[in-house]
């Protein structure tokens, strides 16, 4: 028979006191590790759980804290959820680092986040062993650089990668010749360096041809480095922001399915058209499903025939052949999984990080502070760190506030679980 007790505890220390004659001073013995404040480890590792793991709202926490007989005020209750949580923040840095190094691919998405009243996105960036939480004011290409980054500040530098990237990124010829000559080559500059050298040699031009050409000094530097993690493929939507982030794009077939989804066929024979369309999309999906399995040559080459059978037909339903000429345009993006059978064929993890961004936004509508969000995110890339390895979330807070560390850390069980299921061997072998 199983019971449960919710009590309160006061305990009271006796702290020895020494006064030495010689040095004239007093010496008073400290706290047992773990107390400190007005509330031991046991009411600051529940208020953490019940918040951040399960979605309780503080005056819901304040109401049944004091159900059970607890004295304790509103305030003091942001305060624990907020304040002096600098260990947490630091293992959740170690956790982000630790999962970026754990497999070459990632999941990437974002969801919207109010901060004081101003509309920000939460970026969501994961894969089987870690979900990690990254609030930024925007979401274009410098920002998911940042979130790649861990949330560190992107560097510069012309290299031979850069002067790829940046005809791709729109910046026109004539500039790309020019910036060899303004910038040395392999030479690393802040943000704030690299400002002052534009406003020199290119101080009349607009926003648009700056911010490209950051983008590709950016994303070159950060391919190009060894001191962080760098990942090799992203898992996303079709967002023109994630494109050349990374050296591989896999796309979402769930995502691009909703394009179709917004076809509105009138005519019967349209309406048949589309309905055999879908169909034929679903069951070629569950084809790609079934390579993951069992993948080989040969059924890689009859997958991607059937999908240019597929996207290269003409039915003469006009918006459903615009539709399939648009995904045929992503064709290798899309068929990413007959290079690498170990990826998903959908964004649905990152998508289930951002659910647990969209109840903590229902539940308690934003952060206030900056100190408030950088809470929400080290918190919530903890508790979904914690049950994709099958930590026990309150024992784990509980664990660190007590200063107990029986429990490993989520960075190091992210480092053997890795190991264990060969993530980055698995992309070796089939690279």
């Amino acid at each position: 028979m199983q019971d449960v007790a919710f009590r309160t505890e006061n305990i009271q220390f006796r702290k020895e006191k020494y006064y030495s004659p010689s040095q004239k001073r007093t010496y008073l013995a400290t706290l047992p590790t773990g107390y400190s404040g007005q509330f031991g480890p046991g009411i600051r590792a529940w208020v953490l759980a019940l918040y951040y793991a399960d979605g309780m709202s503080e005056p819901k926490i304040l109401d049944f804290l004091r159900t059970v007989g607890l004295s304790i005020s509103a305030g003091q209750i942001s305060d624990l959820l907020i304040k002096d949580q600098e260990p947490f923040h630091a293992e959740s840095a170690a956790v982000v680092q630790a999962g970026l190094a754990s497999s070459p691919w990632h999941h990437l998405d974002s969801t919207g986040t109010r901060v004081n009243g101003k509309n920000e996105q939460c970026h969501i960036l994961c894969n089987p062993l870690y979900t990690a939480y990254r609030t930024l004011p925007a979401k274009d290409r410098m920002t998911l650089l940042r979130v790649l980054l861990g949330g560190a500040d992107p560097v510069f530098e012309m290299n031979d990668l850069a002067l790829e990237l940046l005809p791709k990124l729109g910046v026109k010829e004539k500039w790309c010749h020019l910036l060899p000559t303004l910038l040395s080559h392999g030479h690393t500059y802040t943000e704030s360096h690299l400002d002052d050298v534009l406003d020199r040699h290119l101080p009349i031009y607009g926003s648009t041809l700056r911010k490209s050409v950051k983008e590709a000094l950016a994303i070159a530097t950060y391919q190009r480095q060894t001191a962080y993690p760098v990942v090799k493929l992203l898992l996303c939507d079709d967002a023109p922001q994630f494109n050349w982030l990374t050296v591989q794009l896999a796309l979402c077939w769930v995502h691009e399915y909703r394009h179709y989804k917004k076809l509105t066929p009138r005519f019967l024979a349209h309406c048949d058209l589309f309905k055999r369309f879908a169909e034929e999309f679903w069951t070629l999906y569950r084809n790609l499903l079934a390579y993951r399995d069992h993948p080989s040559s040969a059924e890689a080459d009859a997958l991607r025939t059937a999908f240019d059978d597929l996207f290269g037909q003409t039915t003469g339903y006009q918006q459903l052949d615009e539709r399939l000429a648009r995904t045929r345009a992503k064709k290798d993006a899309l068929l990413m999984v007959l290079d690498h059978p170990e990826i998903l064929l959908h964004n649905n993890p990152a998508e289930l990080g951002a659910r647990q961004r969209v109840r903590k936004r229902d539940v308690s509508l934003q952060a206030r502070t900056r100190e408030g969000i950088g809470a929400w995110d080290t918190f919530q890339t903890l508790v979904g760190t914690a049950n994709k390895l099958g930590v026990n979330v309150y024992q784990y807070f509980h664990d660190r506030i007590a200063h107990t560390n029986q429990l490993p850390s989520l960075a190091a069980l992210i480092q053997q679980r890795a190991t264990t299921l060969h993530l980055a061997a698995s992309w070796a072998g089939t690279t």
